[in-house]
């Protein structure tokens, strides 16, 4: 059967903030961090807006950062700081550190470092010399995870999933599974991302993924906007989410405050195209279903899905088809949803934060944590109407007050690759 595991601890780094009451709160305001990006030339490029992280938190305290670490290792620390801080970890993990471990899933690494090495590599005959020693450990994807390690001194599991932008739901995934299975006793677990540069938004323009028709500043905040009949591609987001997973009775123990537990984790491939899902939605359908049957829980004890949905025409409406398959798709599931006596509610956090690719899945898991820790459902920003009629509710205007029991968190990524989080509600003194 294995351990229970649930969440004690949340750290964010986000385009709206980067602790998590500031977060949560914006969220409920209907505010966005999209902005007219700054920070490198783009008027040459046919997308000119991005949701960057707005205050870069200070580093200097943390031992293993260097003047010129990537931004990608820098989110994963700062959140990580913040999730021990915030489930008063650190003294548990420091007295058996073999038993506390780390997964953080990265999509993109740092194409910046790796331009900049090739330019001084054809600067001259000799120009590797001036290639930084440094240069291999700040592409690595897994450095994120090695530098959470060396801060806080974690010899348990060391994990890194690259899937894309299912890599922070996947790290959560397998780090639930090595609590519950006994491998670690606490996980430090979820993803980081800072892939805003020139490359990726040419690359991702290329393959029409972005929005590109809301450039300037008074219209840039209407440019995510997962499930509305105009919307025409993501924004691309950067930041990091960290969640400290726990085992139950370790948790109890030492009087953790706990956000929800953890209790079903789906996986899937497509098989069917190296960016489009398949049309049918098969591989999301699996992965909600294997999701809810390792949880133990129907489709009608399921109130919210934190959907994937990023705003892009062919994406969203598949998400929505299988959503709509897995809970209303048999007469028996629309039998369960009416005396579960409530919709099923949707929502997309996509249209505030943007699309944060390696990063997505692991924040909008902390989301889906707090909807179901405070009883509140985060709104779909800029949602006004669908080209498409669901049976589901799209949660859009303002936060919506339900008693939440059980909700998913839904990531998929290019290559076919899908995953899901099914969380519970935490009543002490449940079985």
């Amino acid at each position: 059967m294995g351990r229970r595991v649930v969440v004690t601890g949340i750290g964010l780094v986000t385009p709206l903030g980067n602790d998590l009451s500031t977060v949560w709160r914006s969220l409920a305001e209907l505010r966005h961090g999209v902005r007219p990006i700054d920070s490198f030339e783009c008027s040459h490029l046919p997308v000119r807006i991005a949701a960057h992280v707005k205050e870069r938190a200070d580093c200097s305290a943390f031992k293993s950062i260097q003047r010129d670490t990537p931004d990608f290792i820098r989110f994963a620390l700062c959140a990580a700081r913040d999730a021990v801080a915030d489930a008063q970890c650190l003294d548990e993990m420091r007295r058996e550190p073999t038993r506390a471990g780390v997964a953080v899933g990265v999509g993109m690494s740092s194409i910046p470092e790796i331009l900049d090495a090739s330019r001084l590599i054809e600067s001259a005959p000799r120009g590797y010399r001036k290639v930084t020693p440094y240069f291999v450990p700040r592409v690595l994807p897994n450095l994120a995870a090695g530098h959470v390690a060396i801060e806080f001194g974690l010899q348990g599991p060391n994990h890194a999933a690259s899937t894309a932008c299912a890599a922070g739901a996947h790290a959560i995934g397998d780090s639930f599974r090595m609590v519950k299975y006994g491998d670690a006793d606490i996980m430090l677990a979820g993803g980081s991302e800072a892939a805003i540069n020139a490359v990726s938004i040419a690359g991702f323009t290329k393959i029409r993924a972005l929005a590109s028709s809301f450039n300037d500043a008074a219209m840039c905040g209407l440019a995510s906007r997962p499930f509305d009949v105009k919307r025409e591609g993501f924004v691309m987001g950067e930041g990091a989410g960290i969640l400290v997973l726990e085992e139950l009775d370790s948790a109890k123990a030492r009087g953790a405050r706990i956000y929800c537990e953890l209790v079903g984790y789906g996986m899937s491939g497509d098989a069917y195209h190296i960016t489009a899902p398949s049309p049918q939605g098969v591989g999301a359908r699996q992965a909600m279903l294997a999701a809810m049957r390792e949880g133990g829980v129907s489709c009608g004890d399921v109130g919210y899905v934190n959907a994937h949905a990023t705003s892009t025409p062919l994406g969203d409406e598949i998400e929505g088809s299988a959503i709509a398959h897995v809970f209303y798709g048999s007469d028996e599931k629309k039998q369960a949803r009416e005396q579960s006596g409530s919709p099923l509610y949707v929502s997309s956090t996509k249209g505030a934060v943007g699309h944060l690719l390696g990063a997505a899945g692991a924040v909008e898991a902390a989301f889906t944590c707090m909807a179901l820790h405070t009883k509140q459902v985060p709104p779909t920003l800029n949602f006004e109407e669908s080209d498409v009629v669901y049976p589901f509710e799209i949660v859009a205007g303002a936060a919506r007050t339900v008693a939440l029991r059980v909700a998913l968190s839904n990531s998929f990524g290019f290559g076919g690759t899908n995953a899901s989080l099914c969380m519970k509600h935490y009543e002490s003194g449940t079985a």
